[in-house]
């Protein structure tokens, strides 16, 4: 037994599988919805709360429009995610264009567009200005340095492209306001897929302090901080998942503590949160093709890492169900594999599984986040399908599968039937 859930029974699966081949994607919109409300009524303290969903963790405008409408808006760092948020009917100060190495385009049209601009470095201050002005609202991505610690995925924030630094924060925000800038924010991000409450609490607390030094040294009065994503999901079977009241608690009680003293209440608090909305309410369906026993057991997949490479590239954990065998004995240590020439395709590594036979379908859990998103076609694979169990309990394609015709589009050459 375990504490992963699967909202649909082997039997459905097995229908939509005569309809939609696998591998395919799966994601609950009710689920979704649910944490949206609950993230929403967590911050309700919050004057002009909002979370800005991470479109590159799950960049499917069915899933970004179904977020707007439960009030949120939109994380965008490119073009085409800008175009994205766009397609659903966000606009405006609804979304927050967070890049980094930005070329002039994307700042002409996030700027033609509305959006918050946060700028990465100080040296995007003079390409901003001939592109599209000076802002009325300037923002920056703040990275601490050696004064915080990273993890893992994102690493130590002293080793980051990402931010401007310490020494450069005060000068950036007196040279934005000579510019004209008369509308302020402040941005950071310092974890990715953290589990403890206390960080985003510390990490409020760096930024509430901040906004208490910029008022004292440059006369800025900041409107917003931006407290970045970075909340994690339990991967693991039995991890604790991050309160979201607790860490609503703990930042309510810094914030009354730092900044209603300094008369800077009120001050707006957004995140721009991807992986802890999607993440767990989507699922990589998959069959078994072979099962192969060599120096090991090897259980191969329809998917590859180039449909979730998250194992492969980070050792990530995902949790894996094989349908119909949810109380079975998990008498087989097998690794489950794609079918990539790496040896690395790999989406588990002596894992405890149910006898597992050619036809099983399986499930790979906690991929609603930063899995399609991430997908590739090294080998000539294609991309698979999107599908949302709809509250209604229908299921919609949200994303067709990738077609030969598709994978070959884009070539030119002597004799191709898409030769210009």
């Amino acid at each position: 037994m375990t504490d992963k859930q699967f909202p649909l029974h082997k039997d459905k699966i097995a229908e939509l599988a005569e309809v939609y081949p696998t591998p395919f994607y799966l994601y609950d919109e009710r689920a979704i919805r649910q944490q949206a409300r609950d993230m929403r009524e967590d911050f309700s303290w919050v004057k002009g709360f909002a979370n800005f969903f991470a479109v590159k963790a799950c960049p499917n405008p069915a899933i970004i429009q179904m977020l707007m409408e439960e009030g949120f808006g939109a994380d965008c760092s490119s073009l085409p995610e800008l175009l994205l948020a766009r397609s659903v009917g966000l606009e405006g100060e609804q979304i927050m264009f967070t890049s980094n190495n930005t070329p002039a385009e994307e700042f002409s049209l996030a700027a033609s567009m509305g959006a918050v601009i946060n700028l990465d470095d100080i040296s995007h201050i003079p390409l901003l200005e001939r592109t599209s002005g000076v802002p009325e609202l300037a923002c920056f991505r703040y990275n601490p340095g050696t004064s915080r610690s990273g993890n893992v995925i994102i690493g130590e924030p002293v080793e980051a492209k990402y931010g401007i630094t310490r020494d450069q924060l005060v000068d950036a925000y007196r040279t934005m306001k000579q510019k004209g800038s008369k509308r302020f924010g402040l941005h950071t991000m310092v974890a990715s897929n953290e589990l403890q409450e206390s960080y985003f609490v510390e990490t409020a607390r760096m930024l509430f302090e901040l906004a208490v030094e910029l008022q004292r040294e440059a006369g800025i009065r900041l409107e917003f901080v931006n407290m970045g994503g970075g909340i994690g999901i339990p991967y693991l079977p039995g991890q604790k998942p991050v309160d979201l009241k607790v860490l609503s608690a703990g930042i309510r009680g810094l914030y009354e503590q730092i900044i209603v003293p300094e008369g800077l209440d009120p001050l707006r608090i957004v995140f721009e949160c991807g992986r802890v909305v999607t993440g767990p309410y989507g699922y990589l369906v998959s069959s078994v093709r072979h099962v192969a026993k060599k120096y090991k057991t090897y259980v191969g997949l329809d998917a590859t890492m180039a449909n979730l490479m998250r194992p492969a590239m980070y050792g990530a954990y995902h949790h894996i169900t094989v349908l119909g065998k949810e109380n079975a004995p998990l008498s087989m240590r097998c690794d489950v594999t794609g079918s990539l020439c790496e040896n690395n395709d790999k989406f588990a590594i002596d894992r405890m599984l149910p006898e597992v036979d050619p036809g099983d379908l399986v499930v790979i859990h906690d991929a609603g986040a930063h899995g399609h998103a991430m997908g590739f076609n090294y080998n000539g694979k294609l991309r698979s399908a999107e599908l949302l169990f709809k509250e209604d309990g229908t299921v919609q394609l949200i994303r067709r599968a990738e077609t030969v015709d598709d994978y070959f589009s884009t070539l030119r050459y002597p004799g191709s039937p898409y030769q210009i």
